[in-house]
């Protein structure tokens, strides 16, 4: 399975920005997915994640200005990032897992770049 990220790169503070994450396989058939991110020198995060078709986890830095959803026909997952924010620079990355609650397969994008400016 790959993932090719796209969206990142260089906003001003308030501004918007859509992350995508396109599937080479059915994105329908996904256990979970999600998004995580990386700051320099830090561990990465998750941003926003959902398992089995449960709610979506966001978390609490981006609750309220990130949105995550799922195009099926494109097999695309989307991030939606509004009101962002200096600290929310990182580098974003797409998460999926293909399986069940006992054992499940992750596949990780290569990462975008996403840099707010004041």
């Amino acid at each position: 399975v790959e993932l090719a990220e796209s969206g990142g790169g260089l906003v001003q503070s308030g501004g918007s920005l859509r992350l995508s994450c396109t599937l080479s396989a059915r994105i329908d058939r996904l256990y979970a997915m999600g998004w995580f991110r990386q700051k320099p020198g830090m561990q990465r995060d998750l941003v926003a994640f959902t398992i089995n078709g449960g709610s979506t986890n966001y978390a609490d830095s981006v609750q309220g200005r990130f949105t995550m959803s799922r195009d099926i026909p494109t097999n695309t997952l989307h991030l939606q990032m509004n009101n962002l924010k200096l600290e929310d620079t990182a580098v974003y990355y797409c998460k999926v897992e293909f399986g069940n609650k006992i054992f499940s397969t992750d596949y990780w994008g290569p990462g975008t770049q996403v840099t707010v400016s004041s």
